[in-house]
C-alpha cells in the first residue's frame, strides 16, 4: 500500500500580529473585541474602573495568548512615577529569620501592584551608593542597615523616589524609619541569665564584617542590664567556623565562664556543638543562651534557649510604603518595631 504524505498546516497567528513582531495593547484590544483604555484598566488592575469578570477575562486570556507584558516605563510616564521599590542587597549577612520578613515584604508589595527590584551590590549602602540606586528612578527605596545619611535621601527625592524607609537602629533625616532596638535583644538575654545565677558571662561577637552594626547594640544591651551587679562580661569574637569555634572551646577553662549569650542561634549553635565535644557539660558548667528563635534550635539536645523577636509584618511596612508613595509631603514616620523576649529551654 503506497504512502501519502500529507503535510498539516501550522496553525496561523492572529491576524492582529505579524510574526516575531512584539505583540502590544493595540494588538489584545482587537483580539479581545475591547477598547485599548479597557485593556490598560484590566491590565494595570486599576480600581477606579468596573470591569465586569467576562470582559476581564476575555482580556487577560488574549493578553495570554499573545504573549503580552505591559511596558512598565510606559505605565510609569502615563502615572508621572514608577511602580518600582528598589531594595539593595544587605551589606551583611542575613539570616533565616531576616531572609523570611523580606519575602513577606516582597509578597505584600506585589499586592500592592508595585515591582520589587533588588539591587545586588557589595558596596557600603553610604550615600554614593544613594546615586547608582536614583538611577533606576524607583518610586521607593528600602534601605537595610546604616550608612544612608540625609544627602543621600535628598538625593534620592530629587530623582522621584517618593518614600526612602531605613531599617536601622538609628533614624536619618528625611526618611521614614523601622528602628530596630538591638540592645533590648541583649539586655534581656543578660537579665535571662544573672536572674538564674549566672555571673561570669561571655557575648559572641561575629568576626565577620558588617555584622557589627547588630552585634554592638546587643552587646552593649546585655551591659547595661548588668551595671551595678556583681557579674562581669567578657567579649568574644567568633568566625562562623568550626576551627575557630573549636579553639575557643580549647580556651574555656581558662576563661572562667558559666553562661554565653550568642550573636544569634546559629552562632550559638556552632559554639555550642564545639564546647560539647570539648567536654563543656551544658548547661551545667556553662549556659547558652542564642537570638532568633530558629527551629533547627529546638531540635538540639539540650534544646537551645533563645531571644524571640518580633519584626513587623511584611504588610505592615508594604502599607507604610504605599501611604508615603501617595502622600510624599508626609511628616516621616518612626516606628520602634524590634519587640524581644526569651524562650526558656535545657540550654540554660
Amino acid at each position: 500500500m503506497p504512502y501519502v504524505m500529507v503535510q498539516i498546516p501550522k496553525t496561523p497567528a492572529p491576524a492582529s500580529l505579524a510574526p516575531h513582531s512584539v505583540p502590544t495593547s493595540a494588538d489584545v484590544a482587537r483580539l479581545a473585541g475591547v477598547s485599548r483604555a479597557t485593556v490598560s484598566y484590566v491590565l494595570n488592575n486599576t480600581g477606579a474602573v468596573r470591569i465586569s469578570e467576562p470582559t476581564r477575562r476575555r482580556v487577560q486570556d488574549a493578553a495570554r495568548e499573545l504573549g503580552y507584558v505591559p511596558h512598565a516605563a510606559a505605565r510609569s510616564l502615563r502615572a508621572g512615577h514608577s511602580r518600582t521599590v528598589l531594595m539593595p542587597a544587605p551589606a551583611f549577612p542575613v539570616g533565616r529569620l531576616y531572609s523570611r520578613f523580606i519575602t513577606d515584604l516582597q509578597s505584600s508589595l506585589g499586592r500592592l501592584d508595585y515591582t520589587v527590584v533588588q539591587y545586588g551590590t557589595a558596596a557600603a549602602h553610604d550615600d554614593e551608593a544613594a546615586r547608582a540606586w536614583a538611577e533606576l528612578r524607583p518610586v521607593a527605596v528600602l534601605v537595610p542597615g546604616s550608612g544612608l545619611g540625609p544627602r543621600g535621601v535628598e538625593l534620592l527625592k530629587r530623582s522621584g523616589a517618593r518614600a526612602v524607609v531605613t531599617l536601622s537602629p538609628e533614624p536619618v533625616e528625611g526618611a521614614h524609619a523601622l528602628l530596630m532596638d538591638h540592645e533590648a535583644v541583649g539586655h534581656c538575654a543578660g537579665r535571662h541569665l544573672y536572674d538564674r545565677g549566672r555571673r561570669r558571662i561571655g557575648v559572641v561577637v561575629p568576626a565577620e564584617a558588617g555584622l557589627e552594626v547588630f552585634s554592638t547594640p546587643r552587646l552593649r544591651g546585655l551591659r547595661r542590664a548588668l551595671d551595678g551587679t556583681d557579674a562581669a562580661v567578657t567579649e568574644l569574637p567568633l568566625a562562623y567556623e568550626e576551627r575557630d569555634a573549636a579553639r575557643l572551646a580549647a580556651r574555656w577553662p581558662a576563661l572562667g565562664l558559666d553562661a554565653v549569650f550568642a550573636y544569634n542561634d546559629e552562632y550559638a549553635m556552632l559554639l555550642m556543638r564545639a564546647l560539647q565535644d570539648a567536654g563543656v557539660d551544658i548547661p551545667g558548667a556553662t549556659a547558652v543562651v542564642g537570638a532568633d528563635d530558629l527551629m533547627i534550635g529546638r531540635l538540639l539536645r539540650p534544646r537551645l534557649s533563645t531571644v524571640h523577636l518580633e519584626l513587623p509584618s511584611g504588610r505592615e511596612l508594604a502599607a507604610l510604603v504605599d501611604r508615603a508613595v501617595h502622600d510624599p509631603g508626609a511628616a516621616p514616620e518612626l516606628h520602634t518595631v524590634l519587640g524581644a523576649r526569651v524562650v526558656h529551654r535545657e540550654s540554660s
